[in-house]
C-alpha cells in the first residue's frame, strides 16, 4: 500500500509544477519520502532534455519591472498553461527578470550567458525544465529608458499569470506624466501598435501599403482624379492602426494617443509590447 496520501501528491506537484502521474510515480519509488521523490523527478527531468528540445513552448508569462527610469521585460516559455501557473515556473521566471536587471543584458543570448548562483541561466533554465517536466525557454527581453518608464502586465485569464506585457517610456517626469504613461500603456496592450512614431515604418513598407491602396482604388472603379486623395487616405488609415501616436486613443476615441501625451506635457520615447506565444 502507498506510503502517501493525497495531500502528499498534491504538495509535491506545488512543489514542482510536476504531472500528477510523474509525482506519483516518483512517491512510488520513494515509499512516501518526498525530499527523495523532489530528487527522482529532478534526475528524470535532466535524462529528458533533450528529448524536450524539439517540444513547442506556446505558453508561459511575461514579467516585468521598472528601477531608476530603466524598464526590463522578460517572457519566459513552457509547453502548458499548468505549468505556465505552478508557483516553481512562475519563481524561475522571476529569476530571469531579475537576472535581466542585474546583468543589464541587451539580449537573451547574452542574459542565458550571465551567472546565476554559481550557473549560466542558460544551466539554471534546463535544470527548471527537468523540476517542471517540460522544456522551457527565454524567449524575449526588453529594455526601456525614459524620464518616465510605466511597466503594466496584464492577465487574459483570471487562473494565469500575466500574458501580455508592456513598458512605456516619456520623457517628462513631472505633473501628469506618470498617469498619462500608464494610460497609454494599458492603451498599447490593448491596441498593439507596430511602430512608435511614423518616422520608424519602413520606407518600402509604406510604399508597399500605398501601391496597394493604389491597386485596390482602381479595381473599385475610382475616378483617376481623386485617386490621390483616396490613396493618402488609406495611407493615414493605415497609420492609425499600426503607429501608436496616429492611434485612437482607449479611453477617449475622440482623441490621439500624441495628443493624450501633448496634453500631459510629455513626448513618447519608446515601447515594447509582448504577448505569449505571439
Amino acid at each position: 500500500m502507498a506510503n502517501y496520501t493525497a495531500a502528499d501528491i498534491k504538495a509535491l506537484r506545488e512543489r514542482t509544477g510536476a504531472g500528477m502521474m510523474d509525482v506519483k510515480k516518483a512517491l512510488d519509488e520513494a515509499n512516501g519520502d518526498a525530499d527523495k521523490a523532489l530528487e527522482l523527478i529532478r534526475i528524470k527531468g535532466l535524462k529528458g532534455a533533450t528529448k524536450r528540445e524539439g517540444r513547442s513552448t506556446a505558453e508561459g508569462l511575461v514579467a516585468a519591472t521598472v528601477t531608476d527610469g530603466v524598464g526590463v521585460m522578460v517572457e519566459v516559455n513552457c509547453e502548458t498553461d499548468f505549468v505556465a501557473k505552478a508557483g516553481p515556473f512562475i519563481d524561475f521566471s522571476n529569476k530571469v527578470l531579475a537576472a535581466a536587471v542585474e546583468s543589464g543584458a541587451a539580449d537573451v543570448d547574452a542574459l542565458l550567458a550571465h551567472t546565476v548562483d554559481g550557473k549560466p541561466l542558460s544551466e539554471l533554465v534546463i535544470e527548471a525544465g527537468a523540476l517542471l517536466g517540460e522544456k522551457v525557454a527565454v524567449r524575449r527581453l526588453a529594455r526601456v529608458e525614459g524620464a518616465t518608464v510605466d511597466a503594466y502586465l496584464h492577465k487574459t485569464s483570471k487562473d494565469l499569470p500575466a500574458q501580455v506585457g508592456v513598458l512605456f517610456a516619456v520623457d517628462g517626469a513631472a505633473g501628469e506624466a506618470a498617469a498619462a504613461a500608464h494610460d497609454v500603456a494599458v492603451h498599447i496592450a490593448a491596441y498593439a501598435p507596430t511602430y512608435l512614431t511614423r518616422d520608424e515604418v519602413p520606407a518600402d513598407l509604406v510604399e508597399n501599403e500605398r501601391r496597394i491602396a493604389d491597386e485596390t482604388a482602381r479595381a473599385e472603379g475610382k475616378p483617376e482624379a481623386a485617386l490621390t486623395k483616396i490613396v493618402e487616405g488609406r495611407l493615414t488609415g493605415f497609420f492609425k492602426e499600426s503607429v501608436l501616436v496616429d492611434q485612437a486613443f482607449a479611453k477617449d476615441a475622440k482623441k490621439s494617443v500624441a495628443q493624450v501625451l501633448q496634453e500631459a506635457g510629455v513626448s513618447p520615447v519608446a515601447f515594447a509590447r509582448f504577448r505569449v506565444g505571439a
